[in-house]
């Protein structure tokens, strides 16, 4: 007699939490209570001087320097990707499907230049396309390079490190490592058929908006892709703030004078921060006794693979996507910085 109406078991309280605090649904909510609460005690610190001391000083300066500076990146990042996810037509890529696969994944990964989709949002959009004919490896392509080169996080990339020389060689390292990564991965993830990459989604089917709710989507889409890129660069404000004020200098100088050492730590750094792309840059920016070439690798490896996108990759793609992705990516990211380096 077969088991009816067994309860599945709860998922672990770290996951549970994970999930809600990577989910729009629940967490922007508890976001705007935690940041309001993070204000409330920043001004009574002020206020009753608790907030004096040159540690607290130093905290408080990091964090708003980054927080302010970012903003309003996230927010034009966040305009365009409600512009695309409800105006931009779902054939507008389907051109690509009727190329030769040779051009097929190089195209793709150049057109995330007229793209200005944040990794999370570049997720579905490469579903999509490889669902409707488009090569798995042109939809791999396309996916970890808009978040890297679109206007908007090169223009962003260009601010953080103060423009000029510097400014133009990290949005040049930038967007030819993240090409090549891009291209590498789509190459070897895009072997496999899409029967064999996506997982089944049942009932799957684009939607459209009609006329009439246009703007009222367009608002939607807006408000949560600001909430939820904004809390991500809060919490990665306020750890790079601790980092700087909270970590022996010596045993950051220790880990950022050897080169493969300090490119792998920062990428770990970029994993576990899960910032958004758009405005990524200023934390990069902010670890300033880290080399260049490290700095680029963080800059790399985020938009392609952190804490918040493997839970969309999993959603998305077979369990065995994030661990050839890595294999297909971190050691390029890791020569390209020393490249980069040693040419800087």
């Amino acid at each position: 007699m077969g088991r009816v109406g067994v309860a599945a078991p709860p998922a672990p309280v770290h996951l549970r939490l994970r999930r809600a605090w990577e989910t729009t649904v629940v967490s922007e909510a508890v976001f705007g209570r935690l940041l309001g609460a993070f204000v409330l005690l920043v001004v009574i610190a002020s206020a009753t001087r608790l907030a004096d001391g040159p540690v607290a000083q130093t905290f408080l300066l990091v964090f708003t320097s980054i927080v302010i500076e970012a903003l309003p990146f996230i927010l034009v990042g966040a305009l365009a990707s409600a512009a695309i996810a409800v105006f931009l037509p779902e054939r507008a890529l389907d051109s690509l499907s009727r190329l030769p696969v040779a051009l097929q994944i190089p195209g793709a990964a150049l057109s995330g230049f007229a793209f200005p989709v944040c990794e999370c949002g570049s997720v579905p959009v490469a579903r999509r396309l490889i669902a409707r004919g488009v090569h798995p490896g042109a939809g791999i392509a396309f996916m970890l390079s808009s978040p890297v080169l679109n206007p908007i996080v090169l223009t962003s990339t260009w601010v953080a490190y103060g423009g000029h020389e510097r400014g133009a060689e990290m949005v040049g390292g930038r967007a030819g490592l993240g090409l090549l990564a891009a291209c590498a991965a789509g190459l070897v993830i895009g072997r496999t058929r899409a029967s064999d990459l996506l997982r089944a989604r049942p009932g799957e089917q684009g939607h459209s908006h009609d006329h009439a709710d246009r703007s009222a989507a367009f608002s939607r889409h807006l408000v949560a892709d600001f909430l939820f890129m904004g809390k991500f660069i809060v919490l990665g404000a306020a750890l790079s703030a601790l980092v700087q004020t909270a970590v022996p200098a010596s045993t950051v100088s220790a880990v950022g004078g050897a080169p493969v050492l300090a490119a792998l730590s920062l990428m770990l750094v970029a994993f576990v921060l899960s910032l958004c792309s758009e405005a990524d840059a200023f934390i990069a920016a902010s670890f300033t006794s880290f080399s260049l070439g490290a700095q680029l690798a963080f800059l790399v490896f985020g938009p392609l693979a952190d804490m918040k996108l493997s839970v969309l990759y999993g959603a998305t793609f077979k369990r065995w996507f994030l661990l050839r992705l890595l294999v297909a990516t971190v050691p390029l990211i890791v020569v390209g910085s020393l490249v980069f380096e040693a040419l800087t």
